[in-house]
């Protein structure tokens, strides 16, 4: 077993080893007969990064921070800056590398501030993280001890992303990014002890499908951390936009959140408890150097901000917590 695929060693024998057995195939047929017309582009970016030995590394605060000695001159701050930006757009974050600040579209550190106190400790767990991004999140966790975490986003951008900020922390960290979707894991796994799907159920036509998924991939008394689009309103309220929703073409279900209780408790998850929901800010999600496109403050009515550009409710987002 070649370099890329020694972090799976001491997981073969875990539940997950009947997916680990699939997985380099997997991934090999992605970038075979999937890759982005970009990804020349991006891994010659990523290639000509420097090779910089970190001096002191913290995946506790609220930037993901590498330091080191070795880079004083702004010149070579400059070369990795202008390297890193042609991953643009940089969507989850910060980061702080060597003095370069990714102030990215979201303020992730806010999401994860949110939950981090209520969540049961990732001490020694193996973690799955559902539609993860660049990893800022995953890191986090590896921050907070977890065993493995093992991220996974079908956006190939943003696994090279991962990819150049790995290129900086290297191996030595229990974290994965693939290029996959939760449809590609096994079914009914049963392997990990805390699931994180944030800013995905409302993109998934059928919620109760991606519900299914998620507590199958749980170990019996696994926790899911569920963070989601969701209305004010009453049990038994969902909003279907008949159109766009904030700008978004693949917004389907956007419940309350005694609607989204209920749909979890049908799912099969007990002790649902709801720890935070509150409508987003344009401080939180915002267009920056790092992500210079359309972002929240563009999708809401200029006029009103409590609606969107559509007349819809604005995006207001709850984090469930679940056991399987």
């Amino acid at each position: 077993m070649n370099g890329d695929w020694q972090w799976m060693v001491p997981l073969m024998r875990t539940p997950l080893g009947r997916w680990l057995e699939l997985l380099p195939e997997q991934i090999e047929s992605v970038w075979r007969e999937q890759s982005h017309g970009d990804m020349q582009k991006w891994s010659e970016a990523i290639a000509a990064l420097p090779s910089i030995e970190p001096s002191q590394i913290d995946l506790t605060s609220s930037a993901v921070t590498i330091k080191t000695e070795q880079v004083s001159d702004d010149e070579i701050r400059q070369e990795i800056a202008g390297l890193l930006k042609q991953l643009h757009p940089w969507r989850k974050g910060p980061f702080d590398i060597f003095g370069i600040r990714l102030d990215t579209e979201w303020r992730s550190d806010w999401k994860w501030a949110r939950l981090q106190g209520h969540i049961q400790p990732l001490q020694d767990r193996l973690v799955l993280d559902v539609g993860c991004g660049n990893g800022y999140h995953c890191w986090r966790m590896v921050g907070e001890g977890a065993r493995q975490v093992i991220g996974i986003d079908p956006t190939q951008l943003f696994v090279k992303q991962f990819e150049a900020i790995r290129h900086f922390l290297g191996r030595q960290f229990p974290v994965e990014v693939l290029p996959l979707g939760i449809e590609d894991l096994p079914p009914n796994l049963q392997a990990f002890d805390t699931v994180f799907s944030m800013g995905v159920l409302y993109h998934r036509r059928s919620p109760f499908a991606h519900l299914s998924e998620l507590k199958g991939c749980l170990r019996k008394g696994g926790e899911l951390v569920l963070e989601t689009l969701v209305i004010e309103g009453g049990l038994g309220e969902v909003l279907v936009p008949e159109g766009r929703y904030a700008k978004m073409r693949n917004v389907w279900f956007l419940p309350s959140p005694a609607t989204l209780k209920s749909w979890l408790r049908r799912a099969g998850f007990s002790n649902i408890r709801l720890i935070d929901v509150g409508r987003t800010s344009v401080e939180e999600q915002r267009s920056t150097a790092w992500m210079q496109f359309e972002s929240l403050s563009d999708y809401l009515d200029p006029q009103d901000a409590s609606q969107t550009i559509e007349g819809l409710p604005a995006p207001r987002r709850a984090i469930f917590l679940a056991e399987a």
